[in-house]
């Protein structure tokens, strides 16, 4: 049973507000001792002619409370205590009934959204910057995708651009063996390499624009150099992506938009919404208090921003997307800020449902990362090191576990990936091994060790039959647990509302929690009373249905045992 709908009908019989809108004002107290659910009187005061309080008192005296134990009025506030027992055993069913289905549902049914994620640049690492914007954009893409709405997710590689050139220009130093045997790494030393000869020698700056200008322009060796470099880096960031397990709709990245964009400087062109500026083409931005898009530098090259106008114009056309989800550091607010306005200003609406999704910087030991001096930390040695830090605790804590290999790479990866979702993510993140692979506290092992635990539980179980009576998960602990299960669907929503994946993980860290408070506060495998310990089964199974659930939503794998 939905208590909230139910209020919310119940309400709207006696104050003719419609019943979407009565449920959105209903609130969660935020102590149980003040009832599971309230519904503020303040916004009728006006309608109604009447103080709050004495709406509250009305409503009390007049709405049907069948299903509640009891309806009591605090000032403005109407406070309703629903049955322990209807509400047990209306989740429970619920979630037992959908299985992993449970928590989805269609209110996105016809819409399209893209989500663009990842996006590394061709022939650079994939660094442990990059999962910020990889681990954001799957699990939102697994969340929306989960209400219904047909989900595209795009990695705009970055494949184009000025360096591109410079890369090409600095062929020269590379090492074919090296090149075969770690291509990522190779094209990393020369492009370091450029950077330091070009300190000594500025013309480098322009043999490298010149470069990206005939590639441009289709020259063939530029051309077969561009195509050779692409290749390598795909296949190495492939196998990164296997290890994540994500996967895209679209490779297009900005080489795709190559052909694009003299359309994008004919639209802005006829808008009159060119000016010259220096010698290079660009969109004043003055009305938005923004500085100007350049569209063209001095040289007649085009630069990303003329690449992102011709993408979001293309997946207008192709998708008809509801929205356009870029997941981008924060470092790049402004460059959005100016793609949306130049697109407003040239008449595309749409451009409103295009959203910057932004989040913080990665940080280790106050170690800034810069692929131009060739300071950073792999991706897959991150990963890899995960792996190898969870393998040492199991071998510590369960040497006869069996498989113990994949348990490690679960636990090792999913710990790495919960810490990139754990918080708000426009915090940055600051990796510390030992409180990442912590077995307690809020950490991707504590998770995923409840969801073994509720499955051992199960196991030991097994032959076990009896009718549950919900009516005796009346403690504190096992309704506040049931509370938290019936909330996944909101917490989702919720989730999908601020494009904000840690809300499922503090969702799920608190299912967690309660989870381990009932385990260690009552019996259920030794429990006698039959009917008890067959409800208390039903919840563990409800509990482990929803950590999965929520687990897979932000990429991470369970683990049958730990």
């Amino acid at each position: 049973m939905d208590f909230k709908t139910l209020i919310s009908n119940r309400i709207s019989e006696k104050v003719n507000i419609p019943v979407k809108d009565i449920e959105k004002m209903i609130e969660i107290p935020p102590k149980p001792e003040m009832g599971d659910f309230a519904f503020p009187c303040f916004q009728l005061a006006k309608t109604m002619r009447k103080a709050p309080n004495l709406i509250a008192q009305e409503l009390k005296n007049s709405i049907d409370s069948q299903g509640f134990e009891k309806i009591e009025t605090v000032g403005a506030y109407l406070n309703f205590f629903v049955d322990k027992g209807i509400l047990s055993s209306s989740t429970i069913e619920k979630i037992l009934s959908e299985g992993k289905s449970y928590g989805n549902s269609n209110i996105g049914e016809g819409k399209n959204v893209i989500v663009e994620f990842s996006s590394p640049n061709i022939a650079k690492p994939f660094h442990v910057g990059h999962l910020c914007s990889t681990a954001i954009g799957n699990a939102l893409y697994k969340i929306i995708s989960s209400q219904g709405y047909n989900t595209i997710a795009i990695n705009h590689l970055g494949d184009w651009g000025t360096q591109f050139g410079k890369l090409i220009a600095a062929f020269k130093w590379v090492d074919e063996e090296a090149l075969e045997k770690e291509p990522i790494k190779e094209l990393l030393r020369i492009y370091v390499k450029f950077h330091e000869e070009a300190e000594k020698d500025p013309s480098l700056e322009d043999l490298g624009r010149l470069h990206f200008k005939r590639l441009e322009d289709g020259c063939e060796e530029e051309t077969s150099l561009w195509q050779k470099i692409k290749d390598v880096s795909l296949k190495e960031f492939n196998r990164i992506y296997d290890m994540l397990n994500v996967k895209f709709d679209s490779f297009a990245g900005e080489s795709f938009y190559s052909d694009k964009m003299d359309e994008v400087v004919e639209i802005l062109e006829d808008k009159g919404l060119l000016t010259e500026s220096k010698g290079a083409l660009v969109v004043n931005l003055d009305e938005y208090n923004m500085p100007p898009c350049i569209i063209k530098k001095s040289d007649g090259a085009t630069i990303y921003a003329t690449r992102d106008l011709a993408a979001a114009i293309y997946r207008k056309r192709t998708y008809d997307f509801y929205k356009n989800i870029y997941v981008v550091g924060s470092d790049q607010s402004l460059h959005f800020r100016q793609i949306f306005a130049t697109l407003k200003l040239a008449g595309f609406d749409w451009a409103d449902d295009c959203v910057h999704v932004a989040f913080g910087l990665v940080k280790f030991a106050d170690k800034k990362l810069s692929t131009r001096k060739g300071d950073v930390i792999f991706l897959e040695d991150l990963l890899n090191e995960g792996i190898s830090r969870a393998r040492a605790a199991i071998e510590e804590k369960n040497p006869s576990l069996e498989n113990k290999e994949d348990v490690a790479k679960k636990v090792g990866i999913g710990a790495v990936i919960f810490t990139y979702l754990k918080n708000n993510r426009e915090r940055d993140i600051v990796f510390n091994w030992d409180d990442i692979l912590s077995f307690d506290g809020e950490t991707g092992p504590y998770i995923q060790y409840s969801y073994a635990r509720g499955r051992s539980i199960l196991g030991k179980a097994t032959g076990f039959s009896g009718t549950p009576d919900y009516n005796k998960l009346n403690s504190k602990e096992e309704f506040e647990l049931v509370k938290l299960l019936g909330g996944l669907n909101d917490a989702i929503l919720s989730a999908i509302d601020k494009y904000e994946p840690s809300i499922l993980s503090r969702y799920i860290i608190d299912v967690a929690k309660a989870f381990n408070k009932f385990y260690n506060l009552y019996p259920i495998i030794s429990c006698e009373d039959v009917g008890l310990k067959a409800a208390r089964l039903k919840l563990v199974e409800s509990t482990t249905i929803v950590i999965k659930k929520v687990l897979s939503l932000l990429g991470i794998d369970v683990v049958e045992k730990m």
